[in-house]
């Protein structure tokens, strides 16, 4: 995935700050757009705003050799950033100026919705020619956001066609779809000496190798030899002695969420994936579950403030407002819903005015309690850490927690409300907001706790009760119980 980098000391050169001689400060004239400067060769190339400016600026003159000079030393994540941060024309025309082999390099590390705008307009030819150099899992991603008809033309064409067709067929969200075929592996009966043959190679293939993994005769997964006991074993000695046989391996249809779980839980850097049978398909490294911890977070994370679909810095505009605005909606339909609930008790309102003071405080302690319970759910079970059988312990926790603050949140109200004064009636209504309070907060942390669990049990991902759903149901729920309190106790 690009990981190939320029001599450790050139990049240290490269990322070191500029040195100010003493007494002689550091200063910059204004130089018009139309004139850029090419920044000295010693000069750092930090990816920041001022290299940006200064790209998009040598990009509009026609500068390609000083474009190549000043990115050219970037790690291919980090000019992947940055052509995400040009404007569109300026980054397509910037990224074709790019050698073949680095252009290659980057195309992994593009976000997808950015990777089809730079590869729009490319030839067949063009396009073989930055993808096939790619490990078969890069392949498979990149030609996925390639013109349907023009990736068929492209396919036929890769080396390894067969492996990518295959691994076109898995869901993008499944081991298979983060898996590369491209795996060293050995008979169990063969020599160490043979298996370091192995690495060798295919060390260009395979880059990073981090086991050899060894198979029967019908090539199905045995064994799994780390690199450091390969290579400290004597070289006539046997695979099957050295080799781990409790092998930890994947199906290609399991979630990738779960396959990150498995590495975590098992603190392994590359993970075998069989099929039903048990053949070796290929395999997982670290680098592809840091991804998908990372999207999986984002992904998470808009889903409870109520944002659906992916929504990337290149997104549209139209693309951002869709996966937003069905949440808004429904904030408004309960927004609408809490204020029928109002008008509903407005004889209650109009006989004790007061009672209206309460609505801001029952609203919020509902939507907090809420939110807080569902984000601990969503928690232990983005993590593995809850399962279903802990239903019961769970609740009761939270039941406890919830009386406990209720408790509290009710006692500090009520005193409010006693030093506040609001008549004869002070001490009937002290009671009344705290009995109704304690009722809130009790009910919204239940409702926090257990719809994630059944959003989870019917298959919905339970980051949806984090944002809109718990807070415009705890809403409803609080105002409700308030008023039906108050009814009963002040008026």
């Amino acid at each position: 995935m690009g990981s190939d980098a320029p001599p450790r000391g050139r990049v240290a050169d490269r990322l070191r700050p500029p040195r100010t001689l003493p007494g002689r400060p550091r200063c910059r004239s204004p130089r018009p757009v139309s004139d850029p400067v090419v920044p000295p060769s010693d000069a750092p190339p930090l990816l920041d705003d001022d290299l940006v400016a200064a790209v998009a600026a040598l990009v509009e003159a026609g500068h390609r050799s000083h474009v190549v000079a000043l990115i050219g030393d970037l790690r291919p994540a980090d000019i992947a950033d940055l052509l995400q941060h040009l404007p569109a024309d300026l980054a397509r025309v910037a990224f074709r100026w790019l050698p073949d082999d680095l252009t290659s390099r980057i195309l992994p590390e593009l976000e997808s919705a950015e990777r089809v705008d730079l590869l729009d307009g490319l030839s067949t030819s063009e396009l073989v020619t930055l993808i096939d150099p790619l490990a078969s899992d890069d392949q498979a991603d990149v030609l996925a956001d390639v013109d349907v008809t023009q990736a068929d033309d492209v396919l036929v064409q890769l080396e390894d066609s067969i492996d990518i067709e295959a691994l076109l067929s898995y869901g993008d969200d499944t081991a298979g779809g983060l898996m590369a075929t491209e795996v060293v592996s050995v008979p169990l009966t063969a020599s160490v000496a043979e298996a370091t043959e192995a690495v060798r190679a295919n060390a260009d293939a395979v880059d990073p190798v981090f086991a050899v993994f060894a198979v029967d005769a019908e090539d199905r997964l045995a064994g799994v030899i780390p690199l450091k006991r390969l290579l400290l074993s004597p070289a006539d000695r046997p695979v099957y002695e050295i080799a781990e046989m409790d092998v930890v391996s994947v199906e290609p249809d399991l979630d990738q969420e779960e396959v990150a779980r498995i590495m975590e839980r098992n603190d392994l850097v590359a993970l075998a994936v069989v099929s039903a049978g048990g053949r070796l398909l290929g395999r997982i490294t670290f680098d592809d579950v840091m991804n998908v911890i990372r999207e999986e977070a984002e992904e998470d994370l808009q889903r409870a403030v109520g944002i659906t679909g992916e929504e990337e810095l290149s997104s549209s505009v139209f693309a951002v407002s869709r996966g937003r605005l069905v949440w808004l909606l429904l904030g408004l339909v309960g927004a609408y819903v809490s204020g029928l609930v109002i008008v509903g008790f407005e004889e209650a309102l109009q006989v004790a005015p007061v009672l209206a003071l309460f609505i801001p405080i029952v609203m919020a302690m509902a939507g907090n309690a809420g939110i807080q319970s569902s984000a601990i759910a969503v928690q232990g079970l983005a993590s593995g850490d809850l399962w279903r059988g802990d239903l019961a312990r769970r609740i009761g926790k939270e039941l406890a927690v919830a009386l406990l603050n209720g408790a509290v949140l009710a006692v500090a109200l009520a005193g409010i409300v006693l030093v506040s004064g609001f008549g004869n009636d002070t001490s009937r209504l002290a009671l009344t907001a705290a009995l109704a309070l304690q009722i809130v907060i009790v009910l919204s942390t239940l409702v926090g706790a257990t719809v994630p669990l059944l959003l989870e049990r019917v298959g919905i991902d339970p980051a949806l009760a984090m944002g809109p759903f718990i807070t415009v149901s705890n809403d409803i729920l609080g105002l409700t119980v308030f008023f039906v309190t108050a009814t009963i106790l002040y008026l």
